[in-house]
C-alpha cells in the first residue's frame, strides 16, 4: 500500500476531546512523511441534534456489561445526519485549513465497510436480560480496502465514519471505535490510537491519575473489572486489533496537547492481550479485508 508509516487515529465523539487539537497533531504528522487515517465518532454532536429533533436516545446495556446506542430508523437518521453531516466536514474543512488535504468518506462509500445487521440483541433491562428487537445497528464483517488505500497513496488522509451498509445495501449504525481496529488490521497499520475524553484506563473511574500504563484485555468475554461505560467498547477494539495483527494499541487523552504524538511516545494505556503471540496475523478472525492484492 505505502511504505510511510502508517497510523489510524480515533477522534472520541465525547464533546470534551478537541478535533481541533487532533487535526493540528496529524497535520505535524503528515508533515513528517507519515501516513494518517481518522476515524471519528460523534456522541456529543448525535445527542445535541437529537435534542433539537426530539428523537429521543437509549443505551443498551449487555449482559457482559458493554453498553451501545439503540439505534431505531429514526436514532440511525440522526446519527448519520450528525457525523457525515456535521463532524465530518469540520474535520475535513481543519485539516484543509492546516494545509492537509483530506478526504471525508462513511463507511458506505466505495462498499468499504460491510455489516450483519443485528435483528436482535440481549440487553439488561430493571435486572432482566431481554431481546430488542428493531435495532438498526450491526456487526463488521468486511472490509473493502482499495478506497482508503488508494487515497493514502496519493498523500490523502482518508476521515471515516459510520455507517456501514447491510447485507442487503442498507446503512446500519456501526461503533466507531470498532471501525478505527478493522481500518487498521485490514490495511496493516503501525499502530491504532484510539482518543477519548480520559487520560487512558483507569483504576479508579473518579480519578484521572490512575491512569494504568498498560492493560491486558482478556482474549475473550468483557473486557475486564476495569471497563465500565464507553472504555468497555474501545477495549473490545483494542483487542479486535491486536488480534488483526496491529502491533501497537493505544488508549490515550484527546483533551491534551498534541495527543497523538504523546500516545505515541508512551502516555496514556498500552493495551495488549493474552491471545497475542508476538507476530502479525493475516487478517481479523471477524472480519475479512480485500484489497487489490487480495483479488475482487
Amino acid at each position: 500500500m505505502t511504505t510511510r508509516p502508517l497510523t489510524v487515529v480515533k477522534c472520541g465523539g465525547n464533546p470534551s476531546v478537541d478535533a481541533a487539537g487532533i487535526c493540528a497533531d496529524v497535520a505535524g504528522l503528515v508533515g513528517e512523511g507519515q501516513s494518517v487515517l481518522l476515524v471519528h465518532g460523534g456522541s456529543g454532536e448525535i445527542a445535541r441534534l437529537a435534542g433539537r429533533l426530539g428523537v429521543p436516545q437509549r443505551t443498551l446495556v449487555a449482559p457482559d456489561g458493554v453498553s451501545a446506542r439503540y439505534t431505531d430508523p429514526a436514532t440511525l437518521e440522526v446519527v448519520t445526519l450528525a457525523l457525515a453531516g456535521g463532524v465530518k466536514p469540520r474535520i475535513v474543512a481543519e485539516l484543509s485549513r492546516l494545509g492537509v488535504p483530506s478526504v471525508g468518506l462513511t463507511g458506505l462509500d466505495g462498499g468499504m465497510l460491510r455489516a450483519r445487521r443485528k435483528s436482535a440483541v440481549r440487553s439488561v433491562v430493571d435486572g432482566r436480560t431481554t431481546l430488542v428487537r428493531d435495532n438498526h445497528s450491526g456487526r463488521l464483517a468486511e472490509v473493502r480496502t482499495e478506497l482508503p488505500e488508494a487515497l493514502l497513496r496519493s498523500g490523502f488522509v482518508p476521515v471515516v465514519s459510520p455507517p456501514a451498509a447491510d447485507e442487503h445495501g442498507r446503512p446500519v449504525n456501526v461503533d466507531a471505535d470498532r471501525v478505527a481496529a478493522a481500518l487498521a488490521a485490514a490495511l496493516g497499520a503501525d499502530r491504532l490510537v484510539l482518543l477519548t475524553g480520559a487520560p487512558g484506563v483507569l483504576a479508579d473511574p473518579g480519578d484521572e491519575t490512575s491512569v494504568l500504563s498498560t492493560y491486558d484485555v482478556p482474549a475473550t468475554g468483557a473486557p475486564g473489572r476495569f471497563a465500565g461505560g464507553g472504555m468497555a467498547l474501545k477495549l473490545v477494539a483494542a483487542r479486535e486489533a491486536l488480534a488483526g495483527g496491529v502491533p501497537s494499541v493505544r488508549i490515550a487523552d484527546g483533551r491534551a496537547a498534541d495527543p497523538v504524538s504523546r500516545a505515541l511516545s508512551g502516555h496514556g494505556t498500552a493495551i495488549t492481550t493474552g491471545s497475542v503471540s508476538g507476530h502479525r496475523k493475516d487478517q481479523s478472525p471477524s472480519v475479512r479485508a480485500l484489497s487489490d492484492s487480495q483479488g475482487k
